[in-house]
């Protein structure tokens, strides 16, 4: 074993990350978070899904570059959070209100089969069964799971209505 290679009784989680932007180089800033998260001690196995572009969904201005990331860590959920946090400022996030246009915006939606509510986190994303934006990239990623609310062929068969398009 190499000095820098986790001890083999590492217990990983299996998370998912979704990104999006829709301000700036929104695709290169998607691609560059990705790039860095995949970096942060404690992350490993990062696959990203295809970027897809979408209307802003209760929110305004251009449309946004999103994807998904899946990834393995150690990390304890609030510590990836902060992870996730510190990738955003890096990128210029701002939060002037609730839904604005943004230069990045980092959300963990899975956390292994943990369910958290805290005030600053709630795992599993409390809307990602209801945003094509998030399901389509995860379908890329994990074709077989399934949320509370359904599978993900039948939760996109809802979302229906939100379009969505390929962009690599």
């Amino acid at each position: 074993m190499s000095p820098s290679s986790p001890p083999t009784d590492t217990i990983f989680v299996q998370a998912y990350v979704g990104l999006g932007a829709n301000l700036g180089n929104a695709a290169a800033t998607v691609r560059q978070a990705a790039a860095e998260l995949g970096r942060v001690p404690g992350i490993s196995s990062l696959r990203l899904s295809p970027l897809y572009g979408t209307a802003p969904v209760d929110s305004s201005g251009p449309d946004y570059v999103n994807a998904v990331a899946g990834l393995h860590t150690t990390l304890a959920p609030l510590d990836l959070l902060a992870a996730l946090q510190a990738i955003e400022q890096r990128h210029g996030r701002e939060r002037p209100y609730r839904n604005a246009p943004r230069t990045l915006d980092l959300d963990l939606l899975l956390y292994g089969s943990q369910r958290i509510g805290l005030p600053s986190l709630t795992v599993p994303h409390p809307r990602m069964h209801e945003r094509a934006f998030v399901l389509r990239p995860l379908a890329d990623l994990a074709p077989g799971l399934t949320l509370a609310q359904g599978s993900l062929p039948e939760l996109l068969a809802r979302c229906a209505g939100q379009p969505i398009r390929h962009l690599d």
